[in-house]
């Protein structure tokens, strides 16, 4: 498949400012949470680029390739913590917000966890994930196998 465009050489103004917000995002919340976060919603989204560069920056960061693959079903994993689990249902809830929206439960676990702040933090860092999952897929950028 061949590559459609390159975000930051099509426009260059507009990769800054989807970027301008992924730094606000990676200093609001522990990277733990936050690979969760795009690794989950890039599963769910099918971005095999932002999968495989999420996987490969969260291990190099120190997280188990245990807890990586366990994301594909982390709502049936004693893997995740209640914080993480909380996150991650936000991520689903979101990721799929057509299906039934973002239940009150989902938004209560949130703020319980994260407090309303950091819950409007972790949702940014989910919509985050999501334009760049759809930038991604619609350009057809691809992962670079590794050497």
């Amino acid at each position: 498949m061949e590559q459609r465009f390159d975000l930051s050489i099509a426009t260059p103004a507009g990769f800054r400012a989807v970027f301008g917000l992924e730094k606000y995002v990676q200093g609001a919340l522990d990277h733990t949470v936050l690979y969760l976060i795009k690794v989950r919603a890039s599963m769910v989204n099918g971005c095999a680029f932002c999968v495989d560069m999420h996987t490969t920056d969260a291990l190099k960061d120190g997280e188990s390739s245990q807890r990586l693959f366990g994301l594909a079903a982390w709502n049936e994993s004693a893997l995740y913590d209640e914080r993480e689990r909380a996150a991650l249902a936000l991520t689903d809830a979101v990721t799929h917000i057509s299906q039934r929206g973002v239940p009150d439960e989902v938004w209560a676990g949130v703020v319980e966890h994260f407090g309303e702040e950091g819950a409007v933090s972790v949702l940014l860092a989910v919509g985050t994930i999501n334009l760049w999952n759809r930038l991604i897929m619609t350009s057809r950028k691809q992962p670079v196998l590794a050497a």
